[in-house]
């Protein structure tokens, strides 16, 4: 991979669209107790003010939610209460070889930023993606993973990405509580190794419901006979298409010495995201792509963020809310 830039991709999602869960208790329908059986359509959802700043103390009735502009009910919300998964790729391609340092620091830097009851995984990617260390609570283990990794070969990173998407969507399905789920990829460049194309990831994230942080560093360019701009303009449009799509924010920090700035500005929103929940109106399971927006109420100057839509599951009904 050509030094032209560094790219991180961090995701970010609560529950799952389809056969998701829902909330239980009929007296009190925004606390985050749930059921399953209930396809809920689940939203991360961020809040900030003029300045770019978190909003912190909103309640559920401050949140207007549509689904292709027909209103929705909230049927559950959490503030920055829901525990969170973390997967960390590491892209260890040889082109990494004089960043290594800055890049395992800033890795394990925001590994420390969980919580109690947060969780985090460890995935590394070079021609092939290969997981160094399952879901665990071991911050210490994490760090003792990340700083051992070494640079070699090329970056299939599409098809870490992707494949990451997936197992995270599937350790949801298995999983009998509530998580947000965050996917963060450290990269410096366009994708030299992938079978799977930018278009598959996209897609892939939008079936998650998980939203991607992006952070393109932008060194200064060694321009040689190999060096291709348009390969590493296409990576920085993908990088900002998929933050944008995903409810998230793309970075471009001018130095890899900005990492440690981008890694605590990711941090902070993780720990003020608000979860809401709702059943949607539409019952039709026909697989068709769903635009959704949500509004502040009572509220002026509060700026909210989330995924652009979600993908319907197909083929019958909606099991609706009762």
């Amino acid at each position: 991979m050509n030094r032209f830039g560094c790219v991180i991709l961090a995701v970010v999602c609560a529950t799952q669209t389809g056969r998701a869960q829902a909330p239980a208790a009929p007296a009190n329908p925004l606390t985050p107790t749930f059921r399953t059986g209930v396809d809920v359509v689940a939203l991360n959802v961020v809040a900030t003010d003029g300045l770019d700043k978190p909003v912190t103390g909103l309640e559920a009735r401050n949140f207007a939610v549509f689904e292709d502009g027909v209103p929705q009910r909230v049927s559950f919300f959490a503030a920055s209460s829901l525990p969170l998964d973390l997967a960390i790729l590491l892209d260890t391609s040889a082109s990494m070889g004089d960043k290594m340092d800055t890049v395992q620091q800033a890795a394990i830097g925001f590994a420390d930023t969980l919580r109690e009851g947060d969780r985090l995984t460890v995935v590394d990617i070079k021609d092939a993606y290969r997981v160094l260390l399952p879901l665990t609570t071991d911050r210490s283990a994490a760090a003792d993973i990340i700083r051992g990794t070494t640079a070699r070969g090329g970056t299939a990173l599409y098809n870490g990405v992707y494949m990451t998407l997936k197992e995270l969507m599937k350790g949801r399905l298995g999983g009998t509580d509530v998580r947000r789920q965050a996917l963060v990829v450290l990269s410096d460049g366009a994708d030299t190794a992938s079978l799977l194309s930018f278009d598959d990831v996209l897609e892939a994230a939008k079936q998650a419901g998980i939203a991607a942080y992006t952070i393109t560093l932008r060194s200064r360019p060694i321009v040689t006979l190999s060096s291709d701009p348009q390969r590493f303009a296409h990576a920085e449009f993908a990088m900002r298409t998929l933050a944008t799509e995903t409810g998230a924010k793309a970075f471009f920090p001018e130095a890899i010495t900005q990492l440690a700035g981008v890694y605590a500005a990711i941090a902070t929103e993780l720990g003020t995201q608000y979860a809401l929940g709702y059943t949607p109106t539409n019952l039709k399971r026909d697989g068709t792509y769903r635009r959704v927006t949500v509004r502040p109420v009572d509220r002026q100057g509060v700026r909210l963020r989330t995924r652009a839509g979600y993908v319907a599951p197909g083929s019958g009904r909606l099991t609706a809310s009762r």
